[in-house]
């Protein structure tokens, strides 16, 4: 049986803050192979939410750089992953800017419809602040990113198995 239990939004925002001027060796750093972006986002939403998903190539999950999932590392991936999880691990849901929360996700895209980098919400003051790899960034202020469109992934919970 899987339950909905509570995202803990501030081990997330205190995970993102510690990591994000540096890397946490028990991760791979992905930048110069085409970005560290959503791994980093990745750690930070397991951090909060303490469950991956190990469903082959569907689910969430990272054991090693080579055994992982392109949603662990990919934001188009991570997306998906999020919005139509039906199984173990977070789920999202896509809100508008005043909908995000700490912990929550915004990936930012050009105006092709791309999307291209996952900053991590710190906080909502009702300035966004973020954290992110790749460009570190520390309590970076969103609007300081130049990005054509943006959408916020609140994540609603987490689905365990009991």
């Amino acid at each position: 049986m899987i339950i909905d239990t509570p995202y803990d939004r501030d081990a997330a925002v205190e995970y993102a803050r510690r990591w994000a001027a540096g890397r946490n060796p028990r991760y791979y750093d992905f930048e110069e192979i085409g970005g560290d972006c959503t791994n980093f986002a990745s750690q930070c939403i397991f951090a909060g939410a303490g469950v991956m998903n190990y469903t082959p190539v569907t689910g969430w999950y990272y054991r090693t750089a080579n055994d992982r999932t392109a949603s662990w590392t990919g934001v188009e991936y991570l997306y998906d992953f999020l919005i139509h999880n039906g199984g173990p691990g977070p789920h999202a849901v896509e809100v508008a800017r005043g909908g995000a929360r700490p912990g929550d996700i915004v990936q930012l895209g050009s105006s092709d419809g791309r999307f291209y980098h996952s900053p991590v919400i710190v906080a909502v003051t009702p300035r966004i602040l973020v954290c992110a790899h790749t460009y570190d960034a520390l309590d970076r202020e969103l609007s300081s990113y130049v990005f054509a469109r943006s959408r916020f992934l609140h994540i609603e919970g987490v689905r365990r198995e009991e």
